[in-house]
């Protein structure tokens, strides 16, 4: 029998180039049934209630600082009590020396609650609640790039995650600089598109539906795709078929549609251990105010710790912090697992309350 390449690839340790921020990544698929005696996670057993009267995050509650919260139904965006980007930084001089640089930066956090539901993730909201969600992004984007360079919306879903309040709630991060990950993904589409004329991820998601091995599904206007790159096991990436630099570019169609990819993704998650499944999530696209921006694609990441159950999770030492990253499970691989998911919730088949 014939041994091809793609055979290779999924038996035999190589590297792999991201083409969206020019880093290389180890895959190591024979390391993938190594038997496994480390740290497990314990995955969440506990039925949340609708309202938790000690959740500072619920509609009517008291938060931390001692502010009541509104009695608000569906998404509602405020001030993070505990903010990391302030407007109020001090006046910092250089240091004048090469090795000790500094700089001083400004900005606003901001916390999304997807809704009054304490116990409803995006995987379990309607499609209707989570176009809500979409239209909060939009108008607190909108409000915060007239005065930021850049605006980050993401999400740190579960215990996993580092997220310190189950409420289901996404965050808003606003900066007057553009962060390291993003300054090399406009590097790498820049170069990309100076040499082809023709947007990097557009040309990528094109390819990668041809070859299909690690399409999760792909709707009308959205692409689902375990990256090419990825690094985390079940990483994936959601980006928008036609031109669409930022988010605020997206049509009421491709808007429609995203609520559909969201909650099939994130349904089809859950269903693979059968358990809240923890990420975190997040939006890249065109700096602020970024004039040229043809080579941007906008598009959301996805990276999940769970490697091979609801209890053992990928962790990032040794080798990854001290050299580059490396995975086992090949992204081919992982990507059949999701697409073998059903996108009906494994809780609503067994009687539960999506």
């Amino acid at each position: 029998m014939t041994t091809t390449p793609d055979d290779i690839t999924q038996t035999k340790p190589h590297r792999r180039r991201n083409a969206l921020t020019g880093e290389w990544i180890l895959i190591s698929p024979q390391r993938a049934a190594r038997p496994w005696q480390g740290a497990v996670e314990t995955p969440p057993t506990n039925i949340l209630p609708s309202h938790d009267a000690n959740c500072y995050l619920c509609a009517g509650n008291t938060r931390a600082n001692g502010t009541i919260n509104p009695n608000y139904v569906g998404p509602w965006a405020f001030s993070n009590d505990f903010a990391a980007l302030t407007m109020d930084a001090a006046h910092m001089p250089s240091s004048g020396d090469a090795l000790f640089q500094r700089a001083a930066t400004q900005g606003e956090a901001r916390v999304v609650c997807y809704s009054e539901r304490h116990d409803l993730t995006m995987a379990q909201l309607g499609t209707d609640a989570i176009k809500r969600v979409i239209d909060c992004w939009m108008t607190e984007y909108r409000t915060l790039a007239q005065r930021h360079n850049w605006v980050a919306i993401f999400e740190n879903k579960g215990a996993a995650m580092g997220c310190s309040n189950p409420h289901p709630h996404g965050q808003i991060w606003a900066s007057d600089f553009v962060p390291n990950l993003v300054s090399a993904e406009d590097r790498e589409q820049r170069a990309y598109h100076a040499q082809t004329g023709t947007p990097l991820l557009l040309d990528y998601a094109n390819k990668e539906i041809a070859d299909g091995s690690r399409v999760v599904f792909a709707t009308e206007h959205w692409l689902c795709v375990v990256p090419y790159w990825a690094v985390w096991p079940f990483e994936t990436l959601l980006v928008p078929l036609t031109p669409s630099p930022r988010l605020t570019d997206l049509s009421v169609e491709q808007q429609d549609d995203l609520a559909r990819a969201l909650q099939q993704l994130t349904v089809r998650y859950d269903n693979l251990f059968q358990t809240d499944f923890p990420y975190s999530m997040g939006w890249h696209g065109a700096p602020c105010h970024q004039r040229d921006v043809d080579h941007w694609q906008v598009h959301a990441h996805f990276y999940p710790p769970l490697l091979r159950s609801s209890t053992v999770k990928k962790f990032m030492v040794g080798y990854e912090l001290l050299a580059e990253a490396q995975r086992d499970l090949t992204p081919e691989s992982a990507a059949k697992m999701l697409r073998a998911q059903e996108t009906k919730h494994y809780l609503q088949k067994n009687g539960g309350h999506p």
